[in-house]
């Protein structure tokens, strides 16, 4: 494209006013997906959301332009990725290893891995962006969105009435953020319901969930994931649990829900982990040729810099100079790090520097690895449906198997709480591995939005460097904060604390379950193992169905994992929103089958936008809620007061909360229907 063709050379894109735009943006992301991790152990990716809401600002300001509202969403896209940190950290603290976050450590963590997966990153551009059909679903919504609110402003120049349909996204906020603090706050409202029933001995479980955040997720995650969800949470409640309790009947003395959900923690769960992991493995074995076709670019541009500082400005990266030399100083920053920690625990200085080394060649090369794989993955999927729990799942194994093998050689599990030391410093170590995988979720991403709306790829890499570093500094106060407030699941700040308000971070209470049994020799490879078997048996059972549908249907093993290790409460929000999606996507078919091509096409794409748009709004408000309520509740904790300072306390309310949350939660979804095919009543009307 030459300088003459090029309409957007003129466009100031990295702008002073974006970046604090995008950092604010980053802030407020980053906080709600810390929140909404540790409670269901689900992010969401933030680049549509911060899409429409700097075009809702910056239309205020002169010469502001699409290229500028690509920056904005490119900075604030990090937070919906590096918060994914959060699936291992928290465990130091749950482990008892830690007794809060320091900040520095934190937030070099988070910085140093999320820097590194930009720049891994970089070189897969050309071959899985430009030169790829991988869909990239939110990279390429949040392009349209873009294109949309810059054909707005043409029209508002005009003198036409223009919507960027931030309005979508304010309902959605606000119908969820009432719900949350219903449930959060007052506590008038409950947030799950479920009924129990026994055949003999065996129980059983009918569950649900009232979060109207999930149900926007499964309007995002889409059908096919939606299925294979709903699959593994009927293997789990109507097969292994089942089984299992029939197996070793519950004692007379025991509670029947308490009984079946210990089942499922102890057992059913890490035949989740067996199919989320061999799941994953598969990913990465099919993504050996797209890796490798990247490698082979990369050493292309280092060998010849001159060719590659004459290409046009849509097709210009970092140069190869400057993204050794951040490598280099990121590498040096992970070894101190690392030290620091090591050096807590007194080890002759040869072995510290060698578990320095080992952790900080462990970081970098597994990150590495899982680089092209997680931005494979994310253009398969998206970001938000993208199975980083795997990834964290294989890393902590990997690392723990190593680490283990050092200490058995080096005397380490023979001193006072040797394995306990072994076990932080793997999950310290998955940590930074994390976040390298978080952000290499995200970039390619970012960069084929950049793609579709003519941006300039090193610009934007420069953005997701800042939205990394800003992201990272929020994100240690913000697990501060969270922690004081509701506390861990198994790591409660202060004794009296309400255990049902506890935040389950359930990928990190997976991660340092997982680093722990290996340490200790006390993982239940059995159910692991069957949940290989069972992850094999899912991927050729896809395969077939894939073949024999013409990729029509599908069982993704990773979702099934999901379905078998998440709670229930969580999983069935997410099922409920897929069908919804799947119900909405065919009534407006079904509707637009009376309009010729081009009309049809934009009519779906209209009521795909506004159900896009509003579903992220539904995500956004339950967790700006959440972290609201954190914020109140830290400050009453603080002062001396309850840790429930708004809650209504009324009797023998439980069942009428169930009752009230279960209304609320189809009305939210009523509302959400109504919104998104509001466009197909002026067709009917047309008619």
């Amino acid at each position: 494209m030459s300088q003459m063709q090029d309409s957007y050379a003129h466009y100031r894109e990295l702008t002073l006013r974006g970046t604090i735009l995008g950092a604010l943006i980053t802030v407020i992301f980053t906080a709600s997906n810390v929140y909404l991790g540790l409670k269901v152990g689900l992010t969401f990716a933030s680049s549509i959301p911060a899409a429409v809401i700097s075009m809702a600002i910056l239309k205020f300001f002169p010469g502001s332009n699409i290229l500028e509202n690509n920056m904005v969403q490119t900075q604030a896209s990090a937070a919906g990725t590096l918060s994914a940190v959060i699936f291992v950290l928290p465990g130091l603290l749950m482990m008892g290893y830690w007794n809060g976050f320091p900040f520095w450590q934190t937030m070099l963590i988070c910085a140093t891995g999320g820097i590194l997966g930009v720049i891994f990153t970089i070189p897969l551009r050309y071959v899985m962006v430009v030169n790829s059909s991988l869909p990239y679903p939110e990279g390429v919504a949040a392009a349209e969105i873009l294109k949309a609110g810059n054909h707005d402003d043409e029209k508002r120049d005009e003198g036409a009435v223009a919507d960027s349909g931030a309005k979508e996204i304010l309902a959605g906020g606000v119908v969820a953020g009432v719900l949350s603090f219903a449930t959060n706050g007052l506590r008038v409202v409950a947030d799950s319901a479920s009924y129990w029933f026994k055949g003999g001995n065996a129980i059983f479980q009918i569950p649900m969930g009232f979060s109207l955040a999930l149900l926007g997720a499964g309007y995002l995650v889409g059908i096919v994931g939606g299925m294979a969800i709903l699959v593994g949470i009927m293997f789990t409640w109507f097969i292994a649990v089942p089984y299992f309790t029939a197996a070793a009947p519950m004692p007379a003395d025991a509670d029947m829900v308490g009984y079946a959900m210990d089942m499922w923690r102890t057992k059913a769960r890490f035949i989740g982990v067996g199919t989320i992991g061999i799941a994953a493995i598969w990913t990465l074995i099919s993504l050996s040729k797209p890796m490798m076709e990247g490698m082979r670019q990369s050493l292309i541009a280092l060998k010849n810099p001159q060719a590659a500082a004459q290409l046009e400005r849509v097709d210009r990266d970092m140069s190869p100079k400057s993204m050794i030399q951040i490598t280099l100083a990121i590498i040096l920053v992970i070894l101190a790090i690392v030290f620091y920690f090591v050096q807590a625990v007194s080890l002759p200085m040869g072995l510290t520097i060698t578990l320095v080394l080992v952790c900080t060649l462990l970081a970098v090369a597994i990150g590495f690895f899982v680089a092209a794989a997680c931005g494979y993955m994310a253009g398969l999927v998206g970001s938000s449906s993208s199975p980083i729990s795997g990834i964290g799942i294989i890393s902590v194994v990997t690392i723990s198997l190593v680490l283990m093998t050092i200490g058995k050689a080096s005397g380490i599990f023979d001193m006072p709480n040797g394995e306990q030391f072994l076990t932080a410093l793997t999950i310290y170590t998955a940590s930074i591995v994390l976040a390298v995988a978080t952000i290499s979720n995200d970039n390619l991403q970012d960069l084929k939005t950049g793609y579709l709306v003519k941006a300039t790829p090193w610009r934007q890499q420069v953005a997701l460097l800042i939205g990394c570093v800003v992201g990272a500094a929020v994100i240690a106060p913000t697990l501060e904060m969270l922690y004081n407030a509701y506390g861990f699941t198994g790591a409660m700040p202060r004794e009296g604390m309400d255990a049902a308000q506890a935040l389950s971070a359930p990928q990190a209470t997976l991660m340092t379950t997982i680093a722990k049994g290996i340490f200790s020799g006390n993982l239940e490879w059995t159910y692991i193992f069957f949940g290989i078997g069972l992850g094999i048996a899912i991927i050729l059972a896809d395969a077939m169905l894939k073949k024999s549908s013409n990729n029509r249907f599908a069982l993704p093993a990773l979702a099934v994992g999901m379905g078998i290790y998440l709670p229930p409460a969580v999983n069935m929000p997410i099922v409920i929103g897929a069908i919804v999606a799947y119900w909405m996507a065919n009534k407006t078919k079904r509707q637009a089958r009376h309009l010729d091509e081009k009309a049809a096409k934009e009519m779906e794409a209209t009521v795909e936008r506004r159900g896009t748009l509003f579903s992220a709004g539904l995500i956004v408000g339950e967790s700006l809620v959440g972290v609201m309520m954190a914020f109140i509740i830290a400050a009453s904790v603080t002062s001396g007061g309850s840790d429930a300072p708004l809650a209504i306390q009324l009797e023998n309310w439980g069942t009428a909360a169930e009752i009230l949350g279960l209304l609320a939660f189809i009305g939210g979804a009523i509302i959400f229907v109504m919104r998104t095919l509001r466009p197909l009543k002026s067709t009917q009307k047309n008619q």
